[in-house]
Formats: C-alpha cells, sequence, structure tokens
C-alpha cells in the first residue's frame, strides 16, 4: 500500500454478515466507488466461518483487483491466499509477522491514539499503520486520534496511514489533507444505501 496523492478508501467488513448477502452488497460497493483495500474484520472466531466468508469475499475483491486483508488471522491469510493481515495488538507482533509472511504480503498495524506505538510498528516493517478512532466513541478508553497527530505523522514518516473508527463528513474534511487512507466500515453497513454513504465520505475528501 503505497501513499496516495489523496486518501483512498481501506474498506472494512461489518463485524457480522450473512454470507448469502453481503458479498453481493461488497460487489455493488466496489463496482461503483475505487477502494484501495479490503480487511475481513469479523467478530467471529470460528474458523469455519472465517474462511468461508474469506473465500467469498477474495473472489469479490479480486476479482475487481482489490487487495483483502484480514484482521490477526496469520495462518488463514495464507491458506485463503489473502494478500495479507492486519494486527490488531499495536506493535506487538509486527516484526515476528512480517518475518513469517511472504515478502510482497501486506502487514498493517492498528497502534490506536498512540504516535509512539505507530513508530515502533513501522521500524518493525508494518506496511501501514491505523489510528483511530477518530470520531469520540464510547467504547474503549474513550480516546481520539487528534488531527495533530496525522498532521505530524504525514510530515515526518513515509510509511502509510489509515485513519478510522467514528469517521463523518467534517471529521474526514478535518483529515483528508494529512492521511493517506480512510478506514470505512460500520459508517456505512449501518445503513440502508452503502454505497450513497461512501459516497457523501468520499465527496467530503475532497
Amino acid at each position: 500500500m503505497d501513499s496516495p496523492e489523496k486518501p483512498q478508501i481501506y474498506l472494512i467488513t461489518p463485524p457480522s454478515f450473512e454470507l448469502g448477502r453481503f458479498p453481493d452488497q461488497l460487489a455493488r460497493v466496489l463496482d461503483t466507488i475505487d477502494v484501495a483495500c479490503l480487511r475481513l474484520d469479523m467478530a467471529s472466531r470460528d474458523e469455519d466461518t472465517l474462511s468461508r466468508a474469506g473465500d467469498a469475499l477474495r473472489e469479490v475483491a479480486h476479482a475487481r483487483d482489490v487487495a483483502i486483508v484480514i484482521s490477526d488471522h496469520q495462518i488463514l491469510a495464507e491458506r485463503l491466499g489473502l494478500d495479507g493481515v492486519h494486527l490488531t495488538d499495536s506493535a506487538r507482533s509486527v516484526r515476528a509477522t512480517r518475518k513469517a509472511m511472504d515478502a510482497d504480503a501486506i502487514v498493517g498495524s492498528f497502534c490506536g491514539t498512540s504516535n509512539h506505538d505507530g513508530i515502533t510498528a513501522a521500524e518493525a516493517g508494518a506496511d501501514y499503520v491505523c489510528f483511530g478512532p477518530v470520531g469520540i466513541s464510547g467504547l474503549g478508553d474513550g480516546g481520539t486520534a487528534e488531527t495533530e497527530l496525522f498532521q505530524w505523522w504525514s510530515e515526518m514518516i513515509e510509511v502509510p496511514m489509515v485513519a478510522e473508527g467514528g469517521l463523518t463528513e467534517d471529521l474526514v474534511r478535518n483529515i483528508a489533507p494529512y492521511t493517506d487512507f480512510f478506514g470505512i466500515g460500520d459508517e456505512i453497513w449501518r445503513g440502508d444505501d452503502p454505497v450513497a454513504a461512501l459516497q457523501r465520505l468520499t465527496t467530503a475528501m475532497g
């Protein structure tokens, strides 16, 4: 994932979905709006459920030249022919994962609101780092990734970054000059028209 001049869309799946319905919904989104990467981010830890979802979404994504990564499950990423893995433990397992996977595999790292964790992940070989949530949430410790974090990173660090979590049109406008990707998931899937919701957010990018 190279740094683009304008932010691109890093699409995140819902934590659960109907396998008979969601791939078609995803296909409509990918056919309408340019997406750089898709993350399979299910809450389930059932191997069969994840494998069936990974197979189905890989077919949709790869048919449209969209890379697909999976949260945390390195073995499944390799077994299912996915493009990489997204690690959710900040920088702790980046180095080992980077060493274990193919050189061309994507290894991403979610670093919350911590600039230090982001730098550590980048130094350990992460292809991108995620910061968030950007918007205020009642989950976690209530901390948010401030605009200043994205601004500093964009000026000082070459590794691409993703802004995700609680995004609104106003937040997207504020951060668009500084981030490389917007990680968008619940912001569009919880409504009736994901395509229209995503179009509104992409318009806010400028």
